[in-house]
């Protein structure tokens, strides 16, 4: 397989304009899909994106909000949020040559249907070759180019290989894996885990419980994914541990953030509607209970945060439900 020169980003937010600094960085050439005409419009100027401030953006990104114009594309990056991304991949799918590369870097699993993005992306785009990129990844360290690695999962060596190149750098280093399950599930409950490490912090609970916390969502996280088939060294690599480590432990996670604020008392209405940035683990615990109930999974601290953050269920209440919980062999 010959290089991919001309990379496709769809998502102008602060990862998708970080992965098309990425591309530009490792030789390619990137064109980004963005939403808004005004953040087209700043990009195009070498302006600051206003999703990630502070980056001067390299005028060699070209930016549109006409997803005609990634139609030449030899891979695409799909960074649109985990919700609107089968409406972003039904509009894309008429400008994707057959057979062509897409590599998922959004994290969460669909709300309504309970599909991994894979299957979200499959139904929309029939024919594409699938790959995932996950990881502990915050967009404005990769921006300022501060090191970080990432998990590729591809079930097709040749074309996992290809995208290695097209967007690895010495400090953005991808490891390649097949496991798109693993990569998938780690980086969409990590969100999860994410908001309810953070009410712990908001509560005061110490640095004992989120210790647990982290430690329990991993095991809910290796559960679900031995149910749907990932690799167990998966899920205790980047795209599961380290994603998991990461995101549950730093202010600047928007899910962690999230369930700082709402431990503190704040209501999740509140906080979202304060925000432009997505909270991917909101939505995400709906979908994880729902998938969890329909396989017969036990993942009580996903369902802890779902009742929360949707179905305004008190914070205290939850908790006390989770600590008084039979004890049970850790290997459980």
């Amino acid at each position: 397989m010959s290089a991919f020169k001309h990379v496709g980003i769809v998502g102008g937010g602060a990862w998708g304009t970080t992965l098309a600094l990425q591309a530009v960085r490792a030789g390619r050439r990137a064109t980004l899909w963005v939403r808004e005409p005004e953040v087209a419009a700043a990009i195009a100027a070498g302006r600051d994106n206003p999703f990630l401030p502070g980056v001067k953006m390299d005028k060699a990104v070209t930016a549109t909000t006409d997803l005609a114009a990634l139609a030449g594309a030899d891979a695409f990056l799909l960074a649109a949020p985990a919700q609107h991304l089968r409406t972003v991949c039904r509009r894309l799918r008429g400008h994707v040559r057959p057979g062509a590369a897409l590599a998922i870097c959004s994290k969460g699993i669909e709300e309504n249907t309970g599909a991994l993005l894979s299957d979200v992306v499959v139904a929309e785009i029939p024919g594409a070759t699938i790959a995932v990129l996950s990881g502990p990844t915050f967009a404005p360290e990769i921006a300022r180019g501060l090191p970080a690695a990432v998990t590729l999962a591809c079930t097709d060596a040749e074309v996992g290989r290809a995208l290695v190149d097209a967007i690895g750098t010495p400090t953005f280093r991808p490891y390649l894996s097949t496991d798109i399950v693993g990569a998938q599930v780690g980086g969409g409950v990590k969100n999860v885990l994410a908001i309810a490490c953070g009410i712990v912090s908001g509560r005061k609970l110490g640095d004992n419980a989120r210790a647990a916390l982290v430690t329990r969502g991993l095991a809910e996280i290796q559960r679900l994914g031995r149910r749907l088939g990932a690799q167990p060294a998966t899920l205790m690599g980047l795209s599961g541990l380290g994603d998991l480590v990461l995101t549950c432990t730093s202010d600047q996670s928007r899910n962690y953030s999230l369930g700082v604020a709402l431990g503190r008392g704040q209501r999740t209405a509140d906080v979202l509607g304060a925000r432009t940035s997505v909270a991917e683990g909101v939505a995400t615990a709906g979908a994880v209970v729902t998938l969890a109930e329909r396989l017969g999974i036990d993942m009580p601290i996903s369902a802890a945060v779902d009742a929360i953050v949707n179905h305004g269920a008190a914070i205290d209440t939850a908790i006390n439900a989770l600590l008084s919980r039979p004890f049970r062999p850790e290997e459980e």
